[in-house]
């Protein structure tokens, strides 16, 4: 029985798959992300995304569960905004968000989501992919004291880019170009084209999920 293996902490990405229908194992990457990066700093930014994306979802399934590990869909996954021609991440502290902001209130920005998919069948990996969905994404200008206030909240801190649209950062975002789950990290429409290629259908992976 092939089980879906989530390769995040991110509790955005884990929602969209719940509420797509699947309930993963969620298995937490420990890849150096700053080493990955670093390897590939001459590369265009959906690489990089999809760069990381990869290395976590390879890293992940050294960590699955044996009975799981078998046969399974590893599912890793990162994101970055693209802005003047450089990624964001996650911020990490409020002087960096409170930057971030000030340079992307008022403008349109893409949202980078790097997907990687390995489906592993009696222990072998038979598929590798790798992808990147961008979407564009419209910023509002939040006063200073909305702006103090989110801060404070801690929210932004740490998601790409330093905004969300599924929680308080959603107030701040006037719209979006393109797939709304790509902005929250994991884009269903890419995400189930690649599984097509594999020769994974949603209707297989609803079915398993359902046992599990």
């Amino acid at each position: 029985m092939t089980r879906v293996v989530l390769g995040s902490a991110s509790t955005g990405r884990l929602g969209v798959l719940r509420q797509a229908g699947l309930d993963p194992l969620v298995v937490v990457s420990g890849v150096d992300e700053d080493a990955v990066i670093a390897s590939l700093a001459d590369a265009p930014p959906e690489r990089v995304v999809s760069g990381l994306a990869a290395a976590k979802a390879d890293e992940v399934l050294t960590h699955v569960p044996a009975a799981v590990a078998a046969d399974c869909v590893v599912i890793g996954c990162d994101s970055m905004l693209f802005l003047d021609g450089r990624l964001c991440g996650k911020p990490g502290d409020v002087d960096t968000a409170r930057q971030q902001w000030q340079v992307m209130a008022g403008r349109t920005a893409q949202l980078h989501s790097g997907h990687a998919v390995l489906v592993v069948h009696d222990g072998a990996v038979t598929h590798r992919l790798a992808d990147t969905g961008i979407t564009a994404v419209h910023f509002g200008s939040p006063t200073e004291a909305d702006l103090e206030a989110y801060l404070r909240s801690g929210e932004p801190l740490g998601v790409a880019g330093g905004f969300t649209i599924d929680g308080l950062g959603g107030w701040f975002v006037d719209g979006i170009e393109g797939d709304p789950s790509n902005v929250i990290g994991l884009s269903l429409p890419l995400l189930r084209r690649m599984l097509a290629s594999a020769g994974v259908s949603i209707a297989e992976i609803w079915e398993n999920s359902a046992q599990t």
